[in-house]
């Protein structure tokens, strides 16, 4: 197609990762998807050949970051769109006490975004109109420490990304970043009623809004385990 784009996805093991990766490839354009390669990624690698390049999967640690990065500018030399699945659970160790759960959740995809983000820059900054969405669930969300302290970058994770707003447009960069309703910083006045999407549904919408390129968008879930499974 002559629109064609290309995109890196990050957390597309399963979930609303990998329903970002396939959408996009429906759309035709190039993908690249970071994530643990099980069935249904390698069979989308076999499907769409060398429209879809499967690239390292534990971004919270740099070293694996820059590695995707590196295979991104030898095949691709440049991006239009980085899509991080900040609400993805694929960071997580096998042996994680339940009582760490929800904190790993919050630091990994931290970590991991920072990484992406700080690693992709250059090639975004080659990119046709590039642009960022980032999307954290209910989970990742979550303020660390002490829920009375002020919003930071250090403490909240859509605080950190708009924090990286101003940089990124100065660089021509747009950022969406797709977040569940917050009490204390609220992007709209009306009210978000949870729905019950399915990793497909949710991402039919978020690939449609692409082009709007929208600041803010509010996604409330009913079930989160449908768009970011939890380790079993």
């Amino acid at each position: 197609m002559n629109n064609s784009r290309s995109f890196w996805v990050t957390g597309a093991t399963n979930g609303l990762g990998i329903a970002l990766v396939s959408g996009l490839l429906e759309q035709g354009h190039r993908v690249a998807a970071s994530g643990i390669q099980r069935q249904e990624l390698t069979a989308l690698a076999s499907h769409y050949g060398e429209r879809l390049l499967l690239l390292p999967g534990q971004l919270h640690d740099s070293s694996q970051a820059q590695a995707a990065v590196t295979q991104l500018q030898a095949a691709w030399g440049s991006l239009d769109g980085l899509l991080i699945n900040a609400g993805t659970c694929d960071y997580l160790a096998d042996d994680l006490p339940d009582t760490d759960l929800f904190q790993s959740i919050v630091t990994s995809n931290l970590q991991a975004s920072a990484n992406c983000l700080a690693a992709a820059l250059p090639l975004l900054t080659k990119g046709d109109a590039a642009q960022v969405m980032a999307i954290l669930s209910r989970y990742s969300a979550m303020q660390l420490y002490e829920p009375n302290q002020p919003l930071s970058g250090f403490n909240s994770p859509p605080h950190w990304f708009r924090e990286q707003r101003q940089v990124l447009l100065d660089l021509g960069i747009d950022l969406t970043l797709v977040a569940p309703q917050s009490l204390k910083a609220p992007v709209t006045l009306a009210q978000a009623v949870p729905e019950q999407w399915t990793a497909q549904t949710a991402a039919q919408v978020l690939l449609a809004s692409l082009p709007k390129r929208e600041p803010e968008l509010v996604l409330e879930a009913l079930s989160l385990n449908s768009l970011w499974p939890l380790p079993r």
